[in-house]
């Protein structure tokens, strides 16, 4: 599994608009219909990612918690399908039941939004305020396989804590660490 770093969009960057057809709902969703009033959490996921499959089931609690906080929560893939199936629409539909994913999952496949985002790796997190500024962006926390940290989501649950209750977040932040997303060649 090859190791690729979160790019570290600036923080105070807008949200980019998107409008990508949710694998669950089979419907079209737009970030104006999905975002919070109080801060909105974008990510970058896949299927088959072991980095992933590594966070899911925290991911899974943490979005359960925060969003009767009013939190968003809204899962992408960007990535390429016809060399990676196990990402197709339909797997993300099956896995995102299967696993629980209580948010949209969004299936981005013309890959404009993940490059919008400057989205490098999955997973890559990006929580936006109110205003659809740019607060946070990284890791979930030091986690990743094999290296005996515990997951905890302490770097997102520190940020969406400070957005809950109108504090400071931090600027210290980690980019995150996972699977280059997987770009269509050509």
């Amino acid at each position: 599994m090859a190791r690729t770093e979160s790019k570290m969009l600036p923080l105070g960057t807008k949200a980019p608009d998107f409008a990508l057809p949710d694998t669950v709902s089979d419907k079209v969703l737009r970030l104006e219909e999905l975002k919070s009033e109080v801060a909105t959490v974008i990510m970058f996921i896949c299927n088959h990612c072991p980095f992933v499959k590594h966070i899911n089931a925290e991911l899974v609690k943490m979005a359960q918690k925060f969003i009767p906080k009013g939190v968003s929560f809204i899962a992408i893939s960007s990535n390429d399908v016809v060399h990676y199936p196990a990402d197709s629409p339909e797997n993300m539909k099956a896995h995102a039941k299967e696993t629980g994913y209580p948010f949209p999952y969004l299936y981005d496949e013309s890959q404009e939004v993940a490059q919008k985002y400057d989205a490098a790796c999955t997973p890559d997190f990006y929580i936006f305020d109110k205003h659809l500024k740019l607060a946070y962006r990284g890791r979930m926390d030091a986690s990743t396989p094999g290296n005996d940290v515990p997951v905890t989501g302490n770097d997102l649950r520190g940020a969406l804590r400070a957005l809950i209750e109108n504090e400071f977040v931090s600027e210290i932040q980690y980019p995150s660490v996972g699977c280059g997303i997987k770009w269509k060649k050509g």
